[in-house]
């Protein structure tokens, strides 16, 4: 049952918040085990970028080769961050090689959005078995096309920069007009806000993986560590709120499952893209989780 509506007073709410933050947006809300199901639509099958949103649909294809036999989760592998993509937190932020297992460089993926441990996890797993994972579970709107490493090339070469530093500061100036493929959903990793609830919808029913390796998904989304996008928008110590953003110059995104006590969980998918491209919009962020808010307010369904 599809409620969201774009000429509704909902959806004119949601362009309220959005037009107040400077950004255009794409959003989806779905129960999660209800029949039936109830969603909330808005723009939700348009292509979006999804930036590091990307390493969901990896963490997921890891896990199934996981379960498959093909890796070993606890099997350690070395990393040195100097031969990595940069990024400012996790591994990608060190200065001399490390040692953990596979299953730990996931967490450190989607915990701080480490980009390192993102490429080492995709060269591991290969991108042709990714486009396998999400084909075989239907998501034929998802694509990745590349880890932080390719995305961070194409920066430097639309921005005609020669650090990964100074393609940002060129993103961030508001007098440069150059065209970004990164932002292009035709060029860069996309998907849809609804394929992005379908593949949560998958992890929380433990069909996209086994019983085993969903429930490790679903305890290291419960763990990451920023809070100023979906759970902004959700009452602390009483909604449950397991995400993983995504972030790149003017692109805001987050994908999450909110869970209130004696109700079906939601899956929620929020993608931005600001008018500017600043290091920081506090505005875009506080905006992803009051229409995050609103979205599962008008799915929310007591358990039956």
């Amino acid at each position: 049952m599809t409620i969201g509506k774009h000429d509704s007073a909902v959806g004119q709410r949601l362009r309220e918040i959005f037009a107040d933050a400077g950004c255009a947006a794409w959003l989806h809300a779905r129960t999660i085990g209800r029949s039936p199901e109830r969603e909330f639509d808005w723009y939700a099958d348009d292509p979006v970028v999804m930036a590091s949103v990307y390493k969901l649909p990896l963490f997921a294809a890891l896990c199934v080769r996981a379960d498959n036999g093909d890796i070993d989760l606890r099997e350690k592998v070395t990393v040195d961050p100097r031969e990595q993509a940069a990024g400012p937190t996790g591994i990608a932020a060190l200065h001399d090689p490390i040692t953990l297992s596979w299953r730990d460089l996931a967490v450190q993926m989607m915990v701080v959005s480490d980009n390192a441990a993102a490429d080492v996890i995709l060269a591991e797993v290969g991108l042709d078995y990714v486009h396998k994972v999400l084909d075989e579970a239907g998501l034929h709107a998802t694509h990745v096309v590349g880890g932080m490493a390719h995305v961070q090339k194409q920066l430097l070469s639309d921005t005609g920069t020669s650090s990964v530093a100074e393609a940002f500061t060129a993103l961030a100036n508001i007098d440069w007009r150059g065209s970004i493929s990164a932002y292009d959903p035709a060029l860069a990793g996309a998907t849809t806000a609804r394929d992005a609830t379908s593949l949560l919808d998958l992890i929380w029913t433990d069909r996209v993986a086994s019983r085993h390796s969903c429930d490790f998904i679903r305890t290291t989304m419960r763990k990451q560590a920023w809070k100023q996008r979906i759970s902004s928008g959700f009452p602390l110590g009483i909604a449950t709120v397991a995400g993983k953003t995504g972030t790149l110059g003017a692109i805001r995104n987050e994908v999450a499952v909110v869970e209130y006590p004696g109700e079906y969980p939601v899956a929620v998918a929020v993608f931005t893209h600001a008018a500017r491209s600043e290091l920081s919009l506090p505005t875009v962020e506080a905006a992803i989780g009051q229409a995050a808010r609103v979205a599962v307010n008008e799915v929310r369904s007591a358990l039956s």
